[in-house]
């Protein structure tokens, strides 16, 4: 690969040649600046911050447009990619409709029933789909379920978006935290089986009882609807439009595509690769129109990604990463035990309050670092930040993607949910389930290591 041409910047246009100091300064100014802004979305925006951001980075000089580029993590890219074609492909074949109407024929119209049957239905989806292309489907889905029943949506909703972040921590493709943390830790779908899943699957069933709990002091269980409009509810004419061929042949790639994520990184094969190779394929066999199906493509989603990678690739150009990791490692002195609860509880803590997928991209440098100078004995703080970060993100309103997503469907819905409105619910669920889960881990990791 040739070198990266040279590029004069607007400062040294203006003839303008900052220090070190004065470099790593800057870098933090704009990371912080770009953060603001993300966390200011009612004003710019998300992916326009984190594009700006980008733009100032390299007008600024402090990473060239080939340096920039370079700091995109596209594994991260292709599999988010990858993972929306295949699970758009399901949608058009009629999956989710089918598969929602069952749910609610399994619930039999009780309030409890719809509870836990569509919150564990999106906690299992947001494993193995990632947890805001779950959402994207299952939030009008609930909407419409539980407005037919008299029951009121926001509760129902707010279960939802934490069944999705507790469920999406199980896996790999889950959620976008892990998705970078297995990109740049070079963790497999296996791994995080191992490591993180048992612990997601139990504060799962814990979040969705303490929702149950909530909600029926609340009196949110308590529906208005009589005999007769449950059965007609129930008992709904209309068919469901599907696709059979499509649905078998986007079932099928789907399983071999999570085959391919459990025994393809032993053969050095990374997750975007594979879920990119695996959605064209698919697009082949189904002959279907690219152009058509890229229309649901979540690019600002993308985007958002790719400007703040390019935004923390200048902190780590700069340096900051390494002073970070170095100032961690005093800290954690050789306790990797203390590093799990340092590392988790912190993450969990940060992530409640910023958006948690830019928070994992600059953390995941600072441990890559550290890994660097303490090896394979630091693995459980990926572990670590992987429950925190997803967790984490339940706290607030504006603590995880999924969050945000469901609550610009509840606006569109004619139910719009207030920042108290979600903490009333999920703060309580992420401060316990959170805890559960960094205690359980620190615990196992205390009686093997």
């Amino acid at each position: 690969m040739h070198d990266s041409p040279a590029h004069p910047s607007l400062l040294d246009s203006l003839g303008l040649h900052l220090s070190a100091g004065q470099v790593t300064t800057l870098a933090l100014a704009l990371f912080g600046l770009t953060y603001l802004m993300i966390l200011l979305e009612k004003y710019v925006h998300r992916t326009v911050a984190a594009l700006l951001g980008a733009c100032a980075v390299m007008l600024l000089g402090l990473l060239t447009p080939y340096q920039a580029w370079g700091a995109i993590d596209f594994n991260t890219i292709f599999l988010l990619f990858g993972m929306m074609n295949i699970v758009n492909v399901l949608s058009r074949s009629g999956f989710f409709e089918l598969v929602a109407r069952r749910a609610l024929l399994v619930t039999r119209g009780e309030p409890v029933r719809v509870l836990w049957v569509f919150s564990l239905l999106t906690a299992a989806f947001s494993a193995f789909l990632d947890n805001v292309t779950t959402v994207l489907f299952m939030a009008p889905v609930v909407v419409t379920v539980v407005t037919r029943l008299g029951l009121k949506p926001l509760p129902y909703l707010i279960a939802v978006i934490i069944a999705s972040n507790t469920g999406g921590t199980a896996t790999l493709v889950g959620d976008p935290p892990n998705i970078i943390i297995g990109s740049v830790a070079g963790k497999g779908f296996g791994d995080f089986l191992v490591n993180v899943a048992p612990y997601a699957a139990v504060v799962t069933v814990l979040a969705v009882g303490m929702m149950h709990l909530m909600m029926r002091r609340s009196g949110a269980l308590a529906g208005t609807f009589d005999a007769d409009n449950l059965r007609r509810v129930l008992t709904d004419p209309t068919p469901v439009k599907t696709d059979a061929r499509l649905m078998r042949q986007a079932l099928a790639v789907f399983a071999v595509t999570l085959l391919l994520f459990m025994v393809g990184h032993p053969l050095g094969l990374e997750a975007g690769l594979i879920a990119l190779t695996t959605s064209t394929f698919l697009m082949l066999i189904a002959d279907l129109n690219p152009a058509e199906l890229f229309e649901s493509v979540e690019w600002t989603t993308l985007l958002f990604f790719m400007g703040l990678f390019v935004v923390v690739g200048a902190l780590e150009h700069a340096g900051v990463f390494t002073t970070v990791a170095q100032a961690m490692t005093g800290v954690i002195g050789g306790d990797v035990g203390r590093g799990i609860l340092l590392v988790g509880f912190g993450s969990a803590l940060i992530s409640g309050f910023v958006d948690n997928i830019p928070f994992t991209i600059s953390m995941a440098g600072v441990l890559r670092e550290m890994q660097g100078a303490g090896g394979a004995a630091l693995d459980p703080l990926w572990w670590a930040l992987s429950l925190g970060a997803c967790l984490g993100g339940n706290l607030t309103l504006i603590g995880a993607s999924a969050n945000i997503v469901v609550s610009d469907i509840a606006r569109r819905e004619g139910h719009p949910m207030g920042f108290g409105a979600f903490m009333r619910y999920g703060t309580p669920v992420a401060v316990v389930t959170t805890s559960v889960a960094l205690l359980l881990y620190w615990a196992v990791y205390r009686l093997t290591a």
